[in-house]
């Protein structure tokens, strides 16, 4: 079956090429022979009731220092392609949004988009886990600082962080009697303009926060704990965090059931699990990455797994 596969996603020769699970993905589709698309946001325009790109081929190499070669480029109508790879890096801002417009009419045309748009917009990555109340830490969401401070009471050692934060950033820690609680939930909530999250602090972070990877709700076996640098309370890659391999537990594998059905009914077709200790603390589903560390680890082939399942809803 000759598939024609597109990747909208951040320039291509600025990824970390080691670690890149996109990379990934295009290296285990052009193995079965697809025809692989680069596109980027700016690409992508509607034209006369059609949305049209500006579309490169490409060719890709499991090369840390040689990884891609562009072919062609062409204008095209989108519904050109089989399926769209949605792998934009937040931030998820107004001009991500206005890309899963375009591309949820291109998929109403036929084309299948990975992950779903609409589910790309309703879905922000926090704040979904509260669908799964009984998979979760005690968590408030709102912009009153008095629910905070109650929460903070309450729980007596508490994480507080933005609905639109990314890779650790903006994520404080507020222990019971902290002077400076006041001023971080007036910096995070604006005043009471801003909406933020806050969960039970988890000591178990300290064994590793795991990123677990579900590909048609089905997850691989293992998953990457994010282990904190020395003196750091963020565990994420992106503040110093280094990763390593584990087995996922009957609580992890519990977990992913609850999630999977929801996530299929909504089209995440590739999904990101944020576990810690016994408690789900995020579902990412913009760009979820470490496909390609697991893969080394442990000799897994995470990307087939999702070429396949692709290849088998087409």
């Amino acid at each position: 079956m000759s598939i024609n596969l597109g990747v909208v996603m951040d320039p291509i020769e600025s990824i970390n090429p080691k670690k890149d699970s996109t990379l990934a993905m295009l290296i285990a589709a052009q193995k079965r022979g697809w025809n692989l698309h680069y596109l980027q946001q700016q690409d992508i325009a509607l034209q006369d009731g059609e949305v049209i790109a500006n579309m490169q081929e490409i060719t890709v190499h499991d090369d840390l220092d040689h990884w891609f070669d562009f072919g062609n480029k062409q204008q095209a109508p989108l519904n050109n392609l089989d399926v769209i790879l949605m792998r934009k890096d937040p931030p998820f801002n107004m001009e991500y949004i206005y890309t899963t417009y375009l591309l949820e009419l291109a998929e109403k045309s036929g084309v299948m988009v990975v992950n779903r748009p609409q589910s790309l917009r309703d879905v922000n990555e926090k704040f979904f886990t509260t669908y799964f109340p009984q998979c979760i830490p005690p968590t408030v969401v709102g912009r009153n600082a008095e629910q905070f401070k109650d929460f903070l009471e309450t729980e007596k050692d508490i994480i507080i962080k933005p609905l639109d934060g990314m890779g650790g950033a903006s994520i404080f820690r507020i222990k019971q009697g902290d002077s400076n609680t006041n001023v971080i939930l007036e910096t995070l909530l604006d005043h009471g303009k801003t909406t933020a999250i806050a969960q039970r602090f988890l000591p178990e972070y300290k064994q590793g926060d795991k990123r677990i990877l579900l590909v048609d709700g089905k997850p691989a076996d293992y998953a990457l704990a994010r282990i904190p640098a020395e003196g750091e309370a963020r565990a994420n890659l992106a503040a110093g965090g280094t990763g390593e391999g584990v087995a996922l537990t009957e609580r992890d594998y519990w977990i992913c059931e609850q999630v999977a059905p929801e996530l299929k009914r909504r089209g995440l077709l590739f999904v990101g699990l944020d576990v810690i200790g016994d408690y789900l603390t995020e579902i990412n589903v913009t760009s979820p990455t470490c496909i390609r560390e697991l893969d080394a680890l442990y000799d897994l082939d995470i990307a087939g797994d999702l070429m396949d399942a692709i290849e088998r809803q087409l």
